[in-house]
């Protein structure tokens, strides 16, 4: 059992007799599956369909309450207000005795969080938990690790988060992955950005996928150019050491990514050469017909 402390984490309070019906109107995901047993992935894009903030999404009580990157938790709390207009809600960031924690090989629940569930992204990441850290800690009877431990563990399973692999306003949902982990719904009505979405889901013309790589070497910053025969085919995110082994992800485009391996062109990280793989939870695979584009 390993509990990390996600300090890098900020908590949105959403509440008010209107609070289910403006978030259904806004973010990709669909709120009505959002519970006090079970959470929610999504983001709220912009009118172009890009990613401007991603986040999870717990409901306590009449309460929904958005895990997002304390980094621009500020900037989501102001954005979000602009879309308030006279809507009967009630936006506030939590203090920081609000706590963000992950916890994975146990499945334990915790009673002295206000929220436990499992985390809706990927089961195998485990859960995910908010309330007092110190009182969880306890009642688990281990002390947490820091947010490094985490990371190592989302970057194995290969799940890409915004701010960490990416910048925001840049990708679209599929880019990320929102499609494959539960955080873009297909079924529910109309949000900021839909239509996009729609269109590229319904036309299977998402050509970019995060994927994990791997080398021997320290992988370099996000951001950093991925080649194969000099050529730049897709951008670096995080990464960790796993050992002897370096681990990390890479938005990449499929085609050239698929064309290299075939025809046996090395890639390159920077300077670290790379081995790439698909997630083990992707639902896409390798373009058939990539070495003859």
């Amino acid at each position: 059992m390993t509990l990390a402390l996600l300090p890098n984490r900020a908590v949105i309070r959403v509440g008010g007799p209107e609070a289910q019906h403006f978030l259904q109107n806004l973010v990709t995901s669909d709120i009505d599956s959002v519970s006090d047993t079970s959470g929610g992935y999504g983001a709220l894009l912009t009118p172009q369909g890009k990613i401007q903030f991603d986040f999870l999404i717990y409901k306590s009580g009449g309460t929904y309450l958005i895990d997002t990157p304390r980094e621009t938790a500020s900037d989501l709390l102001k954005r979000l207000t602009f879309y308030r207009l006279r809507s009967k809600v009630d936006l506030e960031l939590a203090d920081d005795t609000l706590a963000v924690l992950a916890l994975w090989g146990s499945d334990k629940d915790v009673a002295s969080a206000l929220v436990s569930v499992a985390d809706p992204r990927l089961e195998d990441l485990g859960r995910r938990i908010v309330g007092p850290a110190d009182a969880i800690a306890e009642e688990l009877g281990t002390a947490p690790e820091g947010p490094e431990a985490y990371h190592a563990h989302r970057i194995a399973l290969g799940v890409p988060e915004g701010l960490e692999d990416y910048a925001y306003s840049e990708i679209f949902p599929h880019d990320a992955g929102l499609d494959q982990l539960n955080g873009v719904s297909f079924s529910k009505g109309c949000y900021v950005g839909q239509e996009v979405v729609s269109r590229v889901h319904h036309r299977g013309t998402a050509r970019k996928r995060f994927v994990l790589v791997e080398s021997a070497e320290n992988l370099p910053a996000m951001g950093t150019d991925v080649t194969a025969d000099g050529k730049s085919i897709g951008t670096s995110g995080s990464s960790t050491a796993l050992g002897d082994v370096h681990k990390g992800l890479a938005l990449l485009r499929l085609d050239k990514a698929k064309a290299a391996l075939d025809n046996g062109t090395p890639l390159f990280c920077g300077a670290a050469p790379v081995s790439v793989s698909l997630p083990a939870w992707a639902g896409f695979g390798w373009p058939q017909d990539a070495a003859a584009e």
